[in-house]
């Protein structure tokens, strides 16, 4: 199992955690390099990398400045890729993952990142002048489409907002577009969604360096809507009212955020979401930004449905993780934290983790305390130009009791070392704008009955073949006894009067 690694409270911890890496660096890049190949060219060794883990941007028509489809596209970058991939888990790091892989969980789907071995022989290759090799060697080019373009297949309903002009030298902006119909006469449930921007920017744009110069969508918070459903019954006796507290309302459902760089969301087989007939395309919080020149865009959202009939089993979870009141970001200071709490009321299963902060935002860890248990199931690099979502791989995912305190810890660098920051001398608080800040975690989690969850517990350990001394990051009780069923609380005793304690 993966290594467990407890409370991370500061860079200062973080950073005697690489020097302890460091004095035993030398030992494991040597290993690393004796099992490198005696010669590394691009056709055989670095083509097929540049190809799973670059080309989904990289390429003619990509959101990436430059494409590295060709050794003649890839040669003059030879230098650039070997810095960019070797940065580490943080912002400007290519591929852009930050999951820092000594800490926590590390089995994601789609993940792009290299391997030790993989970033050895990119170095290596570079080094050594960057050969082509034979072209004979190289795998087959990928074949890029309008259809392959969505990364969730061809979808099965698209939607288009209104197109919108951002003017060169326009500023950041936050408000309400216009709402869009779906179009849509009977329910359907969603597998997975994809929000992609669509502008006139020329793929070799000169616009300015943020996000490539290609998009002038920051990101997006919206609903799909059916705007005349009657209103929902209140119940003003009820002080927990959770319709009240997480705002939903009949015919309503929350999708995820859109984001710069964000991949698509595949919902859990389990708990797809719902997308009601009649429904309407609904926002009141898109964050606009200038790229430099002059752009008409708009966001295209991709439907991928479930077969017809479907019902889910699970329900979402109504966990809410982060803290928007009391954001306060010192200037000119690189080490400071912002923390959030949140007790779960249900068992939980976590099926995405997603930091979204500001400019300041270097890094955030996701911790779960439950008992005397207490695990940092994840801490990721940060960058503002390039968000990132990280879905769990299926047997992996955390699997957490009712009762466990979730903790999110952001790191936040509010000073020059920050090329985000614009001026690094005005303090931060709460707000919509880059320049103002956020602190959320926007991962998915779907909430659990007691058989689910020991249903799935009991699943995971046969398939994983865990054992009492089985350590399983995000499952505290996957490596107990499991009952059957969920026990039956016993019936209460009838009260008496507490008996006198002896003198």
């Amino acid at each position: 199992m993966t290594a467990r690694r407890l409370r991370v409270w500061s860079f200062a911890f973080a950073a005697s955690a690489v020097v302890g890496a460091a004095f035993f660096a030398p030992a494991a890049e040597a290993q690393t390099a004796a099992a490198l190949p005696a010669e590394v060219t691009y056709s055989k060794h670095i083509a097929p990398i540049l190809q799973r883990s670059c080309e989904n941007c990289h390429r003619d028509g990509g959101g990436a400045p430059m494409a590295l489809q060709t050794y003649e596209q890839v040669r003059p970058w030879a230098r650039s890729i070997k810095t960019r991939t070797h940065i580490g888990p943080k912002a400007g790091v290519m591929p852009p993952w930050y999951v820092e892989k000594d800490i926590g969980i590390q089995k994601f789907k789609n993940d792009p990142s290299l391997s030790e071995q993989e970033l050895a022989m990119v170095a290596k290759w570079a080094d050594s002048g960057a050969p082509r090799g034979n072209p004979a060697d190289a795998p087959a080019p990928r074949v890029w489409n309008s259809d392959t373009s969505w990364q969730i297949g061809t979808p099965d309903l698209v939607v288009k907002t209104t197109d919108i002009v951002v003017k060169g030298g326009s500023p950041d902006w936050w408000g309400e577009i216009p709402n869009v119909p779906i179009g849509l006469t009977e329910d359907r449930y969603v597998s997975a969604v994809e929000v992609r921007e669509v502008n006139d920017v020329p793929s070799s744009g000169t616009g300015r360096d943020t996000v490539g110069g290609r998009y002038v969508f920051h990101h997006m918070i919206w609903q799909t809507k059916v705007l005349d459903a009657p209103d929902a019954p209140t119940n003003a006796a009820d002080a927990f009212n959770l319709d009240a507290l997480f705002g939903r309302e009949p015919g309503t459902t929350n999708w995820p955020v859109h984001e710069v760089g964000r991949e698509p969301d595949f919902f859990d087989p389990k708990s797809a979401r719902l997308l009601k007939a009649g429904s309407s395309f609904v926002t009141d919080s898109v964050h606009l930004h200038s790229n430099g020149r002059d752009t008409k865009a708009h966001l295209e959202i991709g439907f991928k449905f479930m077969p017809k009939g479907y019902k889910p089993e699970y329900r979402q979870s109504q966990s809410a993780l982060g803290n928007g009141v009391d954001i306060d970001i010192r200037a000119m200071d690189s080490n400071q934290q912002l923390n959030a709490y949140w007790a779960l009321t249900e068992h939980t299963k976590i099926l995405s983790f997603e930091p979204h902060l500001h400019a300041p935002g270097a890094r955030m860890c996701l911790e779960a305390s439950w008992g005397y248990t207490v695990e940092t199931i994840n801490c990721v690099g940060y960058d503002h130009n390039w968000v990132r979502g990280y879905d769990y791989d299926d047997d992996h995912a955390p699997l957490l009791p009712r009762g466990t305190v979730l903790h999110i810890v952001g790191f936040m660098n509010n000073s020059p070392s920050n090329k985000n920051v614009p001026d690094p001398r005005n303090w931060q608080g709460s707000g919509n704008r880059s320049v103002a800040n956020m602190f959320i975690d926007l991962g998915n989690r779907v909430a659990l009955t007691d058989e689910q969850f020991l249903a799935e517990m009991k699943a995971r350990k046969e398939k994983l073949k865990l054992t009492r001394g089985s350590v399983m990051i995000g499952c505290p009780l996957c490596n107990l006894d499991l009952p059957a069923k969920p026990p039956t609380a016993p019936a209460a005793a009838p009260r008496t009067a507490a008996p006198q304690q002896q003198q």
